[in-house]
């Protein structure tokens, strides 16, 4: 199986696309200056108890309150407090952690009134990030994840991942960080440092150690909150953290700065395979010439066809994810229907299991697949969707279909369901149904230059158009992309884009900045 990841860097996002043999499976689009990642730590301020809930609501900056559960404030929560005052308590010389003494566990059936007050400062730390209506989730039980291991600030214990199997190199491993580790740390091990040298451990453990000695630092000088303590690394950098293996084939980016992050990280973690990571220069744009942008307008949507007429139904609720299985257009087999229910469910769950870890979806899933008479095609099913939910990273649950054919799945959610919207609205008439004629659209197209190169200035300039719009304007040995590089000047580009709409245009400078030429009413 060969692996690539494409990142698309533009002025205001970034998306990155994982795909498996040419096939989209993961797929992320976050705007630049997103906030509230998880993984953040902040310096927050709690606004309101909940004893009913036995939870409160903490100000880390949010448009929504956090929300903080009891059982999400940490077995070490007093030690932390503890030691947040004696931080807090001296703005010159930081309180070394080494130094702090352990208090008692919290106690599992406690109530948070007897620990929290309103107005307390706390350190929170994002493990869910705001969907719908809902803030930010919280905990106080503070992590530093590196590639190869987890720290954990008053953490005393040292795990080994449980799926390194071998009992030698789990000794091995256990026994080399808890040398290594600084006192009032603990440690999770991760599944890739398994066969890694002790330099390797030891230099990530020193990096995570420097990232909570900055957080504490900030709190140690921060006059209010809240307050940003520690910001996830990027969203690039972040994903290759958890996905990155020796066996991916090429990491292709269009933007240099992201290229250095990534070829810097990369030659950190794996200094052999730097070559992979490459810069893409080429004029179409970098998911148009990986065939992304035609799979994301071909895999989302609430109706995904997959194999030979058969299509899923996918509907999202607040509470959870239905998706219904329909045979649709397919031709039954000879032998019955019994074996074309359990053809098409079983491509059904081929797809559906791409389709979660594509759109993120998390929560609550429930399937409703054709029905099947026989037992040991159910267990089929079963065993199926288990097999290709494998590959996913997010934990998850599958239970057995349910006498009324129903496929329960629960999986992880930390963020909201990935959407993308596959409809285009005309850019043209915006719904009034009523349009100039298409064979004006290139005398506006003109105008438009003509105006960005003898009024505004801009003589080198990207017009990104729809394909066809695109193969029009180079069709011809004189090709009304020759007259009008001649008569304005050769700096003017045509470049096809497949996520615009048929009569959707847009400008960019040589430093591919858009250009609003949107300002006059067409």
């Amino acid at each position: 199986m060969t692996s690539e990841v494409i990142i698309d860097v533009q002025p205001k996002e970034i998306s990155i696309a994982l795909l498996e043999d040419k096939s989209l499976v993961e797929y992320q689009n976050e705007p630049r200056e997103a906030s509230f990642a998880v993984g953040n730590i902040y310096l927050g301020r709690v606004r309101k108890l909940m004893p009913g809930l036995n939870a409160c609501f903490v100000d880390v900056g949010s448009e929504k309150d956090a929300f903080l559960h009891y059982l999400d404030m940490g077995l070490q929560f007093s030690s932390f407090e503890k030691y947040l005052k004696q931080v807090t308590s001296d703005r010159k010389k930081l309180y070394p952690i080494e130094k702090a003494t352990h208090l008692p566990d919290l106690p599992k059936e406690g109530s948070v009134q007897n620990f929290l007050k309103v107005g307390q400062e706390i350190m929170v730390q994002v493990v869910k990030e705001p969907i719908n209506t809902k803030g930010p989730r919280v905990t106080c039980d503070l992590s530093f994840a590196g590639r190869y291991m987890v720290l954990i600030p008053f953490g005393d214990k040292v795990s080994v991942s449980s799926k390194i199997k071998k009992g030698e190199e789990r000794s091995r491993l256990k026994q080399l960080v808890q040398s290594m580790k600084p006192k009032n740390f603990g440690v999770i091990v991760r599944t890739v440092a398994e066969g890694k040298r002790a330099a390797e451990l030891d230099q990530e453990l020193k990096t995570l150690q420097r990232r909570w000695e900055d957080a504490i630092t900030r709190v140690q000088k921060a006059t209010e909150a809240p307050r940003l303590l520690h910001e996830e690394e990027t969203r690039t950098v972040a994903l290759l953290r958890d996905l990155f293996n020796p066996t991916y084939d090429g990491i292709h980016v269009n933007d240099a700065d992201i290229f250095q992050q990534i070829r810097d990280y990369v030659g950190m973690i794996a200094p052999e395979k730097t070559d992979i990571v490459k810069l893409y220069n080429g004029t179409v744009p970098i998911f148009d010439n990986f065939s992304v942008t035609k799979q994301l307008k071909s895999g989302f949507g609430r109706t995904v066809n997959y194999k030979r007429g058969a299509y899923l139904i996918i509907d999202h609720t607040e509470a959870m994810h239905v998706v219904d299985v329909n045979s649709g257009t397919r031709i039954k087999k000879e032998n019955g229907q019994e074996a074309n229910a359990l053809e098409t469910n079983l491509g059904a769950a081929d797809e559906l299991a791409r389709q979660l870890r594509l759109r993120d979806m998390g929560g609550i899933i429930v399937v409703d697949f054709i029905d099947m008479n026989l037992a040991e095609d159910r267990q089929m099913l079963y065993e199926r969707m288990c097999e290709n939910m494998k590959k996913d990273r997010a934990r998850h649950n599958i239970l057995p279909l349910s006498k009324f054919g129903l496929m329960q799945i629960t999986r992880q959610r930390v963020r909201p369901a990935m959407d993308v919207a596959v409809e285009e609205s005309c850019p043209t008439c915006h719904g009034t149904g009523k349009i100039k004629s298409s064979f004006l659209f290139t005398d506006q197209l003109e105008s438009k230059i003509d105006r960005l190169v003898n009024k505004i200035g801009i003589r080198r300039f990207s017009l990104h158009v729809h394909p066809y719009v695109a193969a029009y304007i180079n069709q011809g040995v004189v090709s009304l992309k020759r007259r009008w590089q001649f008569k304005y000047g050769m700096g003017i580009r045509v470049i096809p884009s497949q996520k615009l709409a048929f009569l959707q245009y847009e400008f960019y400078d040589q430093k591919n900045q858009f250009i609003d030429m949107q300002e006059e009413t067409d």
